[in-house]
C-alpha cells in the first residue's frame, strides 16, 4: 500500500519524528547512513514517489509505502 503526501504532510511527519525520543539522534540500526533518521525517511519518501511517477501514475511530493507480512 502507498499513501500520497503532500509537502505540507512531508513536514508533519518531521516534526513527528522530531517528537518521537528513540529517533532524535543517533538511530540503533543506522548502517554505514550518518545522515538522521528524519533526513533519510524524507529521501526514501521522496525516491518511492519518483518511482510511481515514473510508472506513470500521478505526481506527490513523497510518498509512505508499506508492506504487509504474513506470519
Amino acid at each position: 500500500m502507498a499513501v500520497p503526501m503532500s509537502p505540507d504532510q512531508v513536514l508533519a511527519k518531521r516534526h513527528g519524528i522530531f517528537k518521537h525520543q528513540s529517533q532524535k539522534d543517533g538511530v540503533v540500526f543506522q548502517g554505514t547512513d550518518s545522515r538522521e533518521f528524519w533526513q533519510r525517511a524524507e529521501d526514501r519518501n521522496k525516491e518511492t514517489a519518483q518511482v510511481y511517477q515514473q510508472m506513470g501514475l500521478s505526481s506527490y511530493a513523497a510518498m509512505e509505502a508499506f508492506v504487509r507480512w504474513h506470519y
